[in-house]
């Protein structure tokens, strides 16, 4: 659906722009009081929003969509950032009958088999539950990185989400890797320990796997597909 509001849109793109992350967060925060969410994968970048939003208490909610399907260092990541923050982080699962048909007519390796076959598992696993969580939400807060991959060069930091419907705010799009990194150093934030063994983005367990230092940031996920595919569809244009 086309923006209702792109004045509300203009106006808050001009106000954000002067701000940092935190008060960033904390303008949004106020202006969407209860209609906003941040959804982390407890990657590199989702840790460092969510320290901006627990450490300095700001009413946003934190969501995960677990696939069922995480690597172990991932769910300690999770199990330590509630340890530090003693803040709640909300899970949503995929609906258990879609992920039995799917399993029982595909195994459990279908996402192998082509492009629609992974788009699918991607949709059952990970769409679909997203779906549900933003249902009640105005403001969709993401870790998107425009340095992640080439299709998020041309995003904006404040934007309308035609998919979903709501606004949305990507503040960390313009950072670059070392600053993140050198964010979570600082404020010792729990980081996935994949991360120092070569696994760049980390989604879903079969389908990440490490790259070399060369490698583009994308080339772990998915890796038996073209590049230009490689999007889950959360964040589809």
């Amino acid at each position: 659906m086309t923006n209702p509001n792109p004045e509300k849109l203009s106006s808050l793109q001009a106000l954000l722009s002067n701000l940092n992350a935190v008060e960033q967060l904390k303008l949004l925060a106020e202006q969407f009081k209860g209609k906003i969410a941040f959804s982390t994968s407890f990657g590199e970048e989702d840790q460092v929003i969510t320290d901006l939003i627990f450490a300095n208490h700001i009413p946003i909610t934190v969501f995960t969509l677990d696939t069922g399907r995480f690597f172990p260092e991932t769910y300690k990541v999770w199990s330590k950032t509630l340890q530090k923050y003693n803040k709640p982080i909300v899970p949503y699962f995929p609906v258990k009958e879609k992920v039995e048909e799917m399993l029982l007519k595909k195994g459990p390796f279908s996402f192998y088999n082509s492009l629609e076959d992974r788009k699918e598992c991607c949709t059952i696993r990970k769409v679909a539950p997203l779906k549900r969580a933003l249902a009640d939400i105005e403001c969709w807060v993401t870790g998107l990185r425009a340095g992640q991959s080439g299709a998020r060069i041309d995003l904006n930091v404040f934007t309308w989400d035609n998919g979903y419907d709501l606004f949305k705010f990507n503040p960390v799009l313009n950072w670059s890797l070392n600053e993140v990194q050198g964010h979570i150093n600082s404020n010792n934030i729990p980081k996935n320990s994949l991360h120092e063994q070569g696994f760049v983005s980390i989604g879903c367990q079969p389908c990440t796997r490490a790259i070399a230092a060369t490698d583009d940031i994308r080339a772990g996920r998915w890796w038996w597909e073209d590049n230009s595919k490689k999007e889950c569809g959360l964040h589809a244009k």
